[in-house]
């Protein structure tokens, strides 16, 4: 197995994913691979370094108004409450978000990370990148750097994942589709499930 290179500079690591490479990167619920989310051919090499079916990968935002740029938001004042967390929302995409990306489904997951360093290095790329777990398909998730086993062409340091897989809400439907980090908070906050008829 080659041996992957391990940074601690965001830009460099901002600088790879706008050439086109994938990283693995830090959040607060596992590490991560991160490569330009808008961009088919990048996505497409994400889905080959998981050895993944069609299955949806999330992207992930920095900032409220890049989520404006590729979802349709009907209910802002929730989504505030929710995010940024350690939680994933299903939005309606809108055109610019690639088939690819959602495998075809009209709902894009996003992530809008507490972790400082993950939202430094969506800053620098200034564009939504990949969100799903650093690991092939049905591997346990990367928890910490050392834990990235997949070929990506660096790996942004960040210190350790603490959390695990994050909670998925859908915002359109108002039902919790994978219950995960936070799920406790999210339903207290939320009474997401309380909306959905789901009993806990």
């Amino acid at each position: 197995m080659a041996i992957i290179k391990v940074t601690k500079s965001v830009q460099g690591a901002a600088n790879a994913i706008k050439a086109g490479k994938v990283v693995a990167y830090p959040t607060e619920t596992v590490y991560g691979v991160g490569a330009l989310a808008l961009q088919e051919s990048t996505v497409r090499k994400v889905i080959a370094l998981k050895q993944m079916a069609s299955k949806p990968i999330s992207l992930a935002v920095s900032r409220f108004d890049m989520i404006e740029a590729v979802a349709h938001i009907d209910d802002a004042p929730l989504l505030h409450t929710l995010l940024p967390g350690p939680v994933t929302v299903l939005l309606r995409k809108k055109d610019v978000v690639p088939d690819v990306l959602t495998a075809g489904a009209n709902l894009v997951g996003i992530r809008f990370p507490s972790h400082i360093v993950t939202r430094a290095l969506i800053d620098s790329v200034g564009a939504p990148i990949t969100s799903t777990s650093a690991n092939v398909t049905g591997a346990p998730p990367a928890m910490c750097a050392e834990d990235v086993k997949i070929g990506v062409d660096c790996v942004l340091q960040g210190g350790k994942a603490t959390l695990g897989p994050s909670t998925v809400v859908d915002l359109v439907n108002y039902v919790v589709v994978r219950r995960g980090a936070d799920f406790d908070a999210v339903y207290e906050r939320t009474g997401i499930l309380r909306r959905s008829g789901e009993q806990i």
